[in-house]
């Protein structure tokens, strides 16, 4: 053990959060049901391929308008 050993810190948000887990032992599930919910799916490649082909290609420069060309 070093000489000048700090107590452990932990930062207001630290321990709001372990409170907050303490008080809702659920909430980790619940969290992970609304990621699931929301941004884990599958994705459906025939989609994806049909999104691809529709993309546009973007001018090198996307502030310049066509009337400023001439």
């Amino acid at each position: 053990m070093p000489f000048f050993r700090r107590p452990d810190y932990q930062s207001d948000a630290t321990q709001f959060i372990d409170q907050l887990k303490a008080q809702k032992p659920s909430l980790e599930q619940e969290q992970r049901q609304g990621r699931a919910l929301l941004w884990d799916r599958a994705v459906d490649p025939e989609f994806a391929a049909q999104a691809q082909a529709a993309r546009v290609a973007q001018k090198p420069y996307v502030y310049q308008t066509e009337s400023g060309l001439k």
